[in-house]
């Protein structure tokens, strides 16, 4: 062995869903790490005894669980604050808790916040995450700075809105003074961070949106090769008043089509309600469905169908929507992802209720596809980025269970574990790039 860098090598039980339905795993495995990618991957007896011309550093041991990074393409940084607060459906519960929370979110409050939410992603095992902000250009910037200094994987977008606007601009100057600070935030932060940070132009949703706003919004995204995120088919109260205020529409989905916002890069979430006419053209358009369990849940939105957008073809993939989703753990969204469907599966027969490795697909190598991203993260493939999440599943067991009892856990039980039981309390380091974004402070293995 010559001197030289000193590559990171990470040990532990290996686990990861590169399909749908498909778990693999590796037992006692290794993952060797060179300039941020996956160099080596295979069992640790083997690696650890395997010549190198440089030095590995090896972390952890086979009492933890090794994850591709969990995946949120779905969340509102100003609105965590207000997790698991509030009661109503949606249009109500955003006019009397989110809208005035989000009209707070600016100058030094707004920086503190934005400071504060991205070590919370990290802590949760979150690597990369779809976000808006408020509208306001000024906490915007101030969230973009937080997540270049964060290390995580982010595509963000300052919030568009020109129909009953919680701010104070005039009706008439609100449409190009939004065009206009998107722009510019999409020319400064749009690639930054050596390609960790993307932007995502962030049209709320239909209800909230002008034809003009959203044709303009479509434009932009198209010039500069950006994201486009918002929200469809979320609640019957929605749809009804999108119905009022497009009436040339054939539909919720063709408002956007019309409007140009739909296409491969298009993360649309929620996705409900959605006629098979709609679907086909979320298909077509090669859009993208970001699910969001934990808040259709607790908003009472509905059930999505999952069998029919699986059906249809359209990308999906998981979000937390905080704060309409109560948390940002990744796990428990990937949870309610079967629990909903197995609710569903007691009265309608068709429904499809997802496995735990469909689960897991969805928070990770199918939210990395949907966002363009397979071939660089969502599963364990040498030359892919080094996203990581490494559990403690230990701590998952009850009471403190014998090394004899963990020895016997399969990958399923692990996944489970973790799904049904896992958070921030079990995450002992993120990864991002093969650089550690968090680490737990004095961890315990069990």
């Amino acid at each position: 062995m010559t001197s030289g860098p000193v590559l990171t090598g990470l040990r532990g039980f290996l686990i990861d869903a590169p399909e749908w339905g498909q778990l693999r795993s590796w037992p006692d495995g290794a993952i060797v790490l060179d300039e941020g990618r996956i160099a080596e991957i295979g069992d640790y007896a083997t690696l650890s005894k395997k010549p190198r011309p440089h030095q590995v550093r090896w972390l952890h041991s086979p009492r933890v669980a090794i994850f591709p990074g969990l995946i949120d393409i779905h969340a509102h940084v100003p609105q965590y604050p207000s997790v698991a607060r509030g009661t109503g459906e949606l249009l109500p519960w955003l006019r009397t808790y989110i809208f005035p929370l989000e009209r707070e979110f600016t100058g030094p409050k707004g920086r503190r916040e934005a400071g504060a939410f991205f070590p919370e992603l990290a802590r949760h095992g979150t690597t990369t995450a779809m976000l808006y902000t408020a509208i306001y250009e000024d906490s915007a910037e101030s969230a973009f700075q937080a997540a270049a200094k964060s290390g995580l994987r982010i595509i963000m977008g300052k919030m568009m809105m020109d129909v009953g606007s919680y701010g104070n601009l005039q009706p008439t100057k609100i449409v190009s003074i939004s065009l206009h600070e998107t722009e510019r935030l999409c020319k400064q932060w749009h690639g930054a961070a050596d390609g960790l940070i993307e932007y995502a132009v962030s049209p709320r949703f239909a209800v909230a949106c002008t034809e003009k706003l959203m044709r303009g919004a479509a434009e932009l995204a198209t010039k500069y090769g950006a994201y486009i995120q918002t929200h469809l088919s979320e609640n019957h109260g929605e749809i009804e008043k999108v119905r009022h205020q497009f009436t040339w529409a054939r539909d919720y989905t063709d408002i956007y089509e019309k409007c140009g916002l739909l296409g491969p890069k298009t993360v649309l979430g929620h996705c409900i309600h959605l006629s098979d006419q709609e679907r086909e053209v979320l298909a077509a358009t090669q859009s993208v469905v970001a699910h969001c369990p934990t808040s259709n849940l607790f908003l009472g939105s509905g059930i999505m169908p999952l069998e029919r957008i699986r059906g249809a073809g359209i990308r999906i993939g998981l979000g937390s929507d905080v704060a309409a989703g109560p948390e940002l753990n990744m796990w428990q969204v990937m949870r309610s992802a079967i629990e909903s469907q197995k609710a569903r599966s007691f009265y309608q027969s068709e429904a499809l209720v997802p496995s735990p490795a469909i689960a897991l697909h969805m928070a990770t190598q199918g939210a990395a596809e949907g966002l363009g991203k397979g071939g660089a993260i969502g599963s364990f493939e040498i030359g892919k980025e080094a996203d990581l999440t490494v559990m403690n599943y230990g701590s998952l067991l009850p009471y403190r269970q014998s090394s004899k009892t963990v020895a016997d856990l399969t990958a399923e039980d692990i996944l489970s574990l973790c799904i049904y039981r896992g958070g921030p309390h079990a995450v002992l380091e993120t990864f991002v790039r093969g650089q550690s974004v968090h680490r737990a402070l004095e961890p315990e293995l069990f």
